[in-house]
């Protein structure tokens, strides 16, 4: 028993120490990757990309379900978006409300021959729909069976695009109106980046010979916010304000966290783990080469994103993915814990899921960074961390029980760990603010970082939870419905509509 404490309680010393120094890592990597971007966007004029002709084309896809209160406004906003060759494909994914007769109503749609070519699986498309009205000839519009999920849904669409880049999102997202100029800036900004490598002496002249080899990017994205609370007018966020409810405002420090330090962090080295299902452009050609998106999956888009950047090492081609520190999307939060709980516990059985199905991967030197960073960091501090903490808690109690505390060093350890947390948060909300204040009041600052002293208290332990109730779940094979996302609408009331 002596030898397995000794174990235990080094394996958490190291474990919980290498934790915190990646974070400090992820921390300073995110503070070099945002000054470097900003310092390159002080000299670029958007309005030469959006005048360019060498500008790609890009497909905006949504998937709908049973969004007839708000799809109309919805489609309107995306349709404005400020980019110069683009469409917007909407897929009514079986709705049983007034969705499609909204859409066929509003926008003068009539059903068309249209060479659909079925390059990705999905559920079978019933008809394709565009306006008689010239001023919405980007909007195609699809009607297709039910997928049950989004991941079906976004299939068709990318078989249907035109272009050779998608914008996948939700159609209840709210996206910046020049989020297309911003998030094909990377894509553009690499394709005439040349890595030089040395190449064998040529048997013909003796010399040796520089070779060019591009780097390909393949996804970028961006980061995501919560809406809630904020003041919308027609599709457009016109006051930006931290959530009022404790469960959105916790969610909002959250996405802060995670995007502005976390994925800028992964950007700088190359190592993001995914692109958000909310907002994310990707290359038409790998995804679809990669098979698309999987219907099956509970973590569809890190599932795409992984078998990417598998098809592209397998085939010794060199990629990148990018993140963008500026907020493009606006998402509503789980208003109520319901909700909440099956999507985090929908979250952990996803990731359970990409251990599983990318094992071969994880510590494989054959894919470099995706396979010694990337999956390992999954697995090791996101998927194992619950796991960790959980077990921690139970031996915490024994050790209490048994009357074997040094509550000296205990309370020092604690406080360390929780101070660590909050310094964490804290920073991440702050350098949001400095660098590109989104809130219009200190005041309204400090209120969502004083929320980090009640996270690792509340928040963090029903993350916990819930990650652990959907590692159950995948290992008992439980059936997973998508249940009610009960919305509240932007600037509006809603009854509760369901989702997948």
């Amino acid at each position: 028993m002596e030898l397995f404490k000794d174990f235990y309680e080094g394996f958490v010393f190291i474990y919980g120490c290498t934790m915190l120094l990646l974070y400090a890592m992820l921390a300073i990597l995110s503070f070099r990757g945002i000054l470097r971007f900003q310092k390159k966007n002080s000299y670029v004029d958007y309005n030469n990309i959006l005048q360019s002709p060498l500008a790609p084309g890009i497909s905006v896809i949504a998937p709908a379900f049973n969004e007839g209160v708000t799809i109309i406004s919805n489609v309107r906003s995306l349709l404005t978006l400020n980019y110069s060759k683009f469409e917007v494909i909407i897929v009514n994914d079986g709705s049983t409300d007034d969705t499609l007769e909204k859409l066929v109503n509003e926008f003068q749609l009539v059903p068309v021959d249209f060479a659909y070519n079925e390059r990705i699986k999905s559920q079978p498309v019933k008809r394709l729909f565009k306006s008689t009205n010239i001023a919405y000839d980007k909007l195609l519009v699809i009607d297709k069976v039910n997928g049950k999920s989004k991941a079906d849904a976004s299939n068709a669409g990318i078989n249907a695009a035109a272009f050779d880049y998608f914008l996948c999102t939700d159609v209840d997202c709210i996206i910046e109106r020049d989020t297309l100029l911003k998030m094909i800036k990377p894509f553009m900004d690499e394709e005439h980046k040349k890595i030089k490598e040395v190449g064998e002496p040529c048997p013909e002249c003796g010399y040796i010979h520089v070779i060019e080899d591009s780097i390909r990017v393949i996804a970028s994205g961006a980061t995501l916010r919560i809406a809630n609370s904020c003041e919308i007018d027609e599709g457009v966020i016109t006051r930006v304000r931290p959530p009022r409810k404790w469960l959105p405002r916790f969610q909002e420090m959250e996405y802060i966290r995670a995007y502005v330090l976390g994925k800028m962090g992964w950007s700088l080295i190359n190592c993001v783990p995914n692109v958000s299902g909310g907002l994310g452009l990707f290359d038409k050609e790998i995804a679809i080469k990669a098979g698309g998106y999987d219907s099956k999956s509970f973590a569809e888009d890190m599932d795409l994103v992984t078998r990417m950047c598998t098809y592209m090492i397998d085939n010794k081609l060199k990629y990148a993915i990018r993140y963008i520190p500026t907020t493009q999307c606006w998402t509503e939060g789980p208003p109520n814990m319901k909700v909440f709980s099956r999507q985090r516990t929908r979250w952990g059985r996803g990731l359970a899921e990409i251990i599983t199905i990318h094992k071969k991967v994880i510590f494989n030197p054959h894919y470099r960074k995706l396979g010694l960073v990337v999956l390992p960091y999954s697995l090791l501090f996101e998927f194992l961390a619950p796991i960790i903490e959980f077990t921690g808690i139970l031996y915490y109690i024994y050790l209490i029980v048994t009357d074997q505390v040094n509550w000296h060093y205990a309370t020092i350890l604690l406080v360390f760990v929780y101070l660590y947390a909050i310094m964490i948060t804290t920073l991440a909300v702050l350098w949001d603010q400095l660098t590109y204040r989104y809130y219009n009041t200190w005041r309204e600052v400090v209120g969502l970082s004083l929320m980090a002293f009640l996270e690792p208290l509340i928040y963090h332990p029903l993350i916990v939870f819930f990650a652990l109730r959907g590692y159950f779940h995948f290992l008992t094979g439980k059936k997973h419905s998508w249940g009610n996302m009960q919305r509240q609408g932007f600037g509006q009331k809603k009854k509760a509509l369901p989702v997948q």
